[in-house]
């Protein structure tokens, strides 16, 4: 059963099938536009504003071709003491991401820009932002080559999936959990329901 209802049609740039999940989990409706190529961070940037800059990106790339849509960009990194972690090149790269969180905290950001068209009075880019701490404990060095080498880091930031083989990484983690799997949702809900772009499902 729905438990949200989209008010005006919704698009998430986004290929990820983490982040569709989360939409389709909840009943609402979407559809699913590109989002361009991946930016980099500049020399210095501050990963939070990286994550907001780069989701910014995604949704002006989408809105071009979905004007009248509520468009929804997303990122998240992985950053540790300031240095940003992406996705990994290869299996050579996730490992040593992997090694450099070994035995460490790092912090987790997932950013969304959402782009709320002229049709939805008033025209607006607005952004929300979603943090967690997470901790690895000391992991053998076969185990963290036997997840580099495996198809799961491919496409994640920080090279592993919380929600997936990747939790065994994992010593704990405070904040939001659903910014680690790559969405804020609880922040990015209460921007929605407060601009009146979602609603809660009626009952049947």
């Amino acid at each position: 059963m729905p438990i949200f209802t989209a008010l005006h049609p919704f698009v998430l740039a986004s290929s990820s099938p983490r982040r569709q999940r989360f939409f389709a989990d909840l009943g609402i409706e979407f559809t699913v536009a590109g989002s361009g190529e991946e930016c980099l961070p500049e020399t210095g940037e501050n990963p939070a504003a990286f994550a907001g800059r780069a989701a910014l990106i995604k949704a002006r790339f989408a809105a071009c071709s979905a004007p009248e849509a509520v468009v929804i960009g997303a990122d998240t990194v992985v950053s540790l003491d300031g240095e940003i972690f992406g996705k990994p090149r290869d299996a050579t790269h996730a490992l040593h991401m992997l090694s450099c969180l070994n035995n460490r905290a790092h912090d987790v950001i997932s950013a969304c820009a959402v782009i709320v068209p002229a049709s939805a009075r008033p025209a607006e880019e607005i952004f929300c932002i979603g943090r967690a701490r997470v901790a690895f404990w000391d992991i053998p060095l076969a185990a963290l080559e036997a997840y580099a080498n495996s198809e799961e880091p491919a496409d994640k930031a920080g090279a592993y999936a919380i929600q997936g083989q990747g939790a065994f990484l994992v010593r704990e983690a405070h904040g939001s959990i659903s910014a680690v799997v790559g969405l804020p949702l609880a922040e990015l809900l209460e921007v929605l329901l407060r601009r009146r772009l979602l609603a809660a499902a009626p009952e049947r």
